[in-house]
């Protein structure tokens, strides 16, 4: 089977039959969990997920690789395959059959935080996912504040999951290797955030035009979005940088900002 990788949609073909057998042991799929695989590919992860469940999705936006992933992929199961980009997947609306989406994938690195944020917004119809990232993007998912890794996504993807650092996966499990190590990360969309922000648009509005300036303190950064009264009901700082805001004290700004915007 040959089809080779391109460059414009990300491709890293997984083949290290460890790391896929250690990917497949995580999820521990069962026949009759509703699996939507992003970016198959070759259908490395695809084959045994498939062969397990007996039905799976998946999203994959390379025409071309389609053939050869329904040809590996025959006789093991019923593969419904969604030709197209999965930043504009509607991943609520395969949700709202009713039973929650189990996501998996080796996400293609040049979109992998757009496409995280994409899948935010869905959130509410979704179990549990397990991705295959850069693993700089994996230590920013988990960040803790205070450190340089720490930032928008951070907050906002701890504000909706519960984030688990599974292991690292050298470049030579790929082909071709990518230039970078990656990490498979566990994102666990919470039943109930863990923090009231009050208005969710509000609030990742306020975490993002924040870390837009990261360098300023928040004074500075929010001046246009948050007057001085804000931050005394907070019991926020505003001489603090964002970087050192737990997700709980952006949820107090959130809710403050709503109270002032009320009595005003």
């Amino acid at each position: 089977m040959s089809h080779r990788p391109r460059k414009r949609f990300g491709q890293h073909f997984l083949h290290d039959a460890g790391v896929i057998r250690r990917i497949i042991r995580h999820v521990d799929p069962r026949p009759g969990d509703r699996i939507v695989e992003i970016g198959p590919g070759l259908g490395a992860l695809t084959a045994p997920l498939l062969e397990t469940t007996g039905r799976l999705e998946v999203v994959e936006l390379d025409r071309d690789v389609i053939p050869h992933l329904e040809k590996r992929c025959a006789g093991l199961g019923e593969l419904v395959v969604h030709q197209g980009d999965a930043l504009g997947f509607d991943f609520a609306a395969l949700a709202a059959a009713g039973q929650p989406l189990r996501l998996v994938g080796n996400l293609p690195y040049n979109i992998s935080t757009p496409l995280i944020f994409h899948l935010l917004e869905s959130a509410t119809g979704i179990r549990d996912m397990t991705f295959m990232l850069q693993e700089e993007v994996v230590r920013r998912l988990g960040a803790e504040p205070g450190g340089k890794d720490y930032g928008r996504l951070s907050v906002m993807v701890q504000y909706r999951c519960r984030v688990r650092y599974l292991f690292r996966v050298p470049p030579g499990a790929f082909r071709p290797p990518p230039r970078v190590d990656s990490a498979v990360v566990s994102l666990v969309p919470f039943d109930e955030p863990p923090v009231a922000v009050g208005c969710e648009r509000r609030f990742a509005e306020i975490v993002a035009r924040a870390f837009g300036q990261r360098r300023k303190t928040l004074r500075r950064s929010l001046r246009e979005r948050l007057a001085p009264p804000v931050f005394e009901a907070a019991g926020i700082d505003s001489g603090r940088r964002p970087e050192t805001l737990t997700v709980a004290e952006f949820a107090a700004l959130s809710r403050a900002a709503g109270e002032t915007e009320r009595d005003g």
